[in-house]
């Protein structure tokens, strides 16, 4: 069979003699068994499918953390000014408003600092920190960056101001010299270096110090803003990820915090909280402050407890989203996608001035997710280039950073498995690609790369049984993915476009009822156009999505290929 968008589909080969083992050992049904082997769920894991897991803090005894609190704890003491540096994009915003909420609760005098894309740059900066000391802080507190800013933290050190590092970016000896630094990634072998982000670390460090000093700040109150900050974080939903993203689905209402209850009400939204929403519809209006305008309005939205104030800021972060969403459909509609497919790299690397520094990442991950390649898309920034990256799970751009930084094709950058930013001179651009290009060769010279699918399903178990049944494993996200399938044999009898750019799509089986279907981003794609036109039946690769529209629940069919025979 032949795949319109011309990848090759394989289904996922699973020994069946382990299936059985799982079936009869564990009392699961196919489907599932087959999913906890192919994603290789370990025993707390698969125990969490029907007892949910307790969410522990495995950091109680660590150093660092227990350093950390003992200098926090001394400068409370002393009633001393602290300065929270978070980054702009919802991790940085989400961990500065758990840090800030716990401030105001006991009282102690602090400021925050989200840096400005355009003016400030990424991370902590001598020219910022010069900014900051006027005020005169005794502790600067960095969350989701620093890791790499050892000029900076040698800055502070010289001017006698401590610092507390919590990050989750790559990061390489010599370490900055700060007080104390959190870092997962500094112990190579830690298998749980990848699954923690910025707000999670900050939340048990804040755990931990709230025991201490024996506050009565209800910290679990804001569980949901690191759930919120790991989903748009690109984290692994597994493990500890999986079992916080379990706890709040189950137990969080929406009309219990002001904010998002104010966001949905604003939004006319009345569902019940899901993981898409926090990717897709809360996460981007955070995120719009730091995109378009300032980062401050999302902060103070996150930390504010008044309804006016989170009122205010939450509709200009909705006009601001509408704006970036406008902007960004516009900068889709001038790449030219037919020229980046027949160029076939490996690694899309996408340059253009015009595109605005706070909006490169996004249009990165637009790209990433229609070729299934990393991305980066670089735009210029006065005298510099700034550059976003988005990645796949073959390939570690965080680590790639580091590279291009040992080789000064870059000046700084810093990033994750997923995700990286970087800004670097323009005349260094053709040697970034060139070295971009090779090494992902090199690193994938044995990888094979097909795409595959969790199993062949007929089109009578798109239904409420078989949708709960797969649900046992999520919620989904990266690293636990909704499962996809195969389905055979429909016929498309309905296509509508919905604006200007997804495709709605109703199929017809050969026996039972018609099947509704979306294919996103897809009106000027290969598969678009046969969705518009093709009047034989087809294979579809999909995933089987529960949508909410009016408060009502449906099944839907989310496109990713489709295949056909061979005339």
């Amino acid at each position: 069979m032949i795949s319109v968008s011309g990848k090759k589909w394989i289904e996922k080969k699973i020994n069946k003699n382990s299936i059985e083992k799982i079936k009869q050992d564990l009392n699961f049904s196919e489907i599932i068994s087959k999913l906890i082997i192919s994603r290789n769920f370990d025993h707390s894991e698969i125990n969490s499918i029907k007892n949910p897991s307790i969410i522990t803090n495995e950091f109680k005894k660590d150093k660092d953390f227990i350093e950390a609190t003992i200098l926090l704890e001394k400068i409370i003491n002393k009633k001393e000014l602290i300065c929270i540096f978070g980054d702009y994009d919802v991790d940085g915003t989400a961990a500065t408003s758990l840090l800030a909420k716990f401030f105001d609760h006991i009282k102690h005098p602090y400021f925050f600092y989200i840096p400005d894309r355009e003016r400030d740059g990424y991370g902590p900066s001598i020219s910022v920190f010069k900014k900051l000391i006027i005020k005169k802080p005794k502790l600067i507190i960095m969350v989701d960056c620093g890791s790499t800013s050892n000029q900076s933290i040698a800055y502070l050190n010289s001017n006698k101001i401590k610092s507390i590092i919590i990050d989750h970016h790559e990061i390489n000896k010599p370490y900055p010299k700060t007080n104390v630094l959190i870092n997962l990634k500094k112990n190579i072998n830690n298998p749980s270096k990848e699954y923690y982000c910025a707000t999670t670390l900050t939340y048990f460090f804040l755990e931990i110090m709230i025991k201490k000093i024996k506050s009565s700040f209800n910290l679990s109150n804001y569980l949901i803003y690191v759930l919120l900050a790991l989903v748009c974080d690109i984290m692994p939903l597994r493990k500890i990820n999986r079992y916080i993203a379990l706890y709040i689905i189950k137990n969080f209402n929406i009309k219990d915090n002001v904010v998002f209850k104010t966001l949905y009400e604003l939004c006319e939204k009345k569902n019940n909280l899901t993981i898409d929403d926090l990717g897709f519809f809360i996460g981007p209006i955070i995120n719009s402050g730091g995109r378009i305008s300032s980062p401050k309005i999302s902060a103070d939205l996150l930390i504010s407890e008044n309804f006016l104030v989170i009122k205010k800021k939450s509709l200009e972060l909705i006009k601001l989203n509408k704006i970036r969403k406008d902007v960004e459909n516009k900068i889709l509609n001038e790449i030219n996608f037919e020229k980046l497919e027949k160029e076939n790299e490996n690694v899309i690397i996408y340059y253009s001035s015009k595109i605005k520094e706070g909006l490169i990442g996004i249009i990165a991950s637009r790209l990433k997710d229609y070729f299934n390649k990393p991305s980066i898309v670089i735009t210029a920034s006065k005298d510099k280039l700034k550059g976003s990256a988005r990645s796949t799970t073959n390939y570690n751009i965080g680590s790639v950073i580091k590279k291009l930084i040992d080789k000064k094709l870059i000046e700084k950058g810093g990033g994750h498995n997923m995700a990286a930013g970087f800004s670097m001179k323009k005349d260094k651009l053709k040697d970034l690609e060139d070295f971009i290009l090779e090494d992902y060769v090199l690193k994938n010279k044995k990888l094979i790369l097909n795409n595959t699918f969790d199993a062949e399903i007929s089109s009578s178990a798109i239904n409420n049984d078989f949708t709960n049944e797969i649900n046992k494993l999520g919620p989904f996200g990266n690293g636990n993915p909704i499962p996809t399938f195969l389905i055979k044999n429909l016929k498309i009898i309905k296509v509508t476009t919905i604006n200007n750019k997804h495709i709605n799509v109703i199929f017809k089986p050969r026996v039972g009822k018609s099947i509704k279907s979306i294919c996103f981003n897809s009106l000027n794609t290969k598969i678009g156009k046969y969705l518009l036109s093709y009047k034989k039946k087809v294979h579809v690769i999909a995933q089987i999505h529960e949508n909410y529209w009016n408060n009502n629940k449906y099944l839907q069919l989310n496109i990713k290929d489709l295949l056909i025979e061979p005339n």
